[in-house]
């Protein structure tokens, strides 16, 4: 587990910048947190990282899923706020775990027991107005390698 402080919106899109740049196809990172907590910044980093136009991240409430591709690997953003569990099952979302690139799920918590088992879990939460706490918690062999590799790059 690493316990990090996000004191800017730039800070948290730099955590999934570097973040993807040590991801490797078939990770999947969940971001937990409340409306305004900076899960959509973050994914936007990821993007980044991955020499995406981050300007094209957007908060996919309403479409569920967006794939953007054209960059190291392609990026699976999932934004699971409008579903309730019985509905995930129609997405067709569990084909992007085999896609070959990385899948952000916001709102992980409406997958319920559909969630993948390894995956990097990431807690924002709000400090202050622009200060963030950022948890980053790893589930399985998968994700407790990129948060090795993470930290080590932190120098943590």
């Amino acid at each position: 587990m690493l316990d990090l402080v996000s004191q800017s919106s730039l800070h948290t899109e730099r955590i999934g910048e570097r973040l993807a740049r040590l991801a490797r196809p078939g990770d999947v990172i969940a971001l937990w947190g409340e409306l305004g907590a900076g899960k959509t910044v973050l994914a936007k980093g990821v993007a980044t990282g991955l020499g995406l136009d981050a300007s094209e991240v957007a908060s996919p409430t309403f479409i569920i899923l967006r794939e953007h591709y054209g960059g190291r690997m392609p990026l699976f953003h999932l934004d699971l706020y409008r579903l309730e569990g019985q509905d995930l099952g129609t997405t067709g979302w569990e084909e992007t775990l085999e896609g070959g690139g990385i899948t952000v799920i916001e709102w992980p918590d409406r997958a319920g027991d559909a969630l993948p088992d390894d995956r990097l879990d990431i807690r924002l939460d709000h400090i202050a107005d622009t200060k963030r706490g950022v948890l980053v918690s790893a589930n399985g062999p998968r994700s407790t390698r990129l948060l090795r590799e993470f930290r080590d790059s932190l120098g943590a």
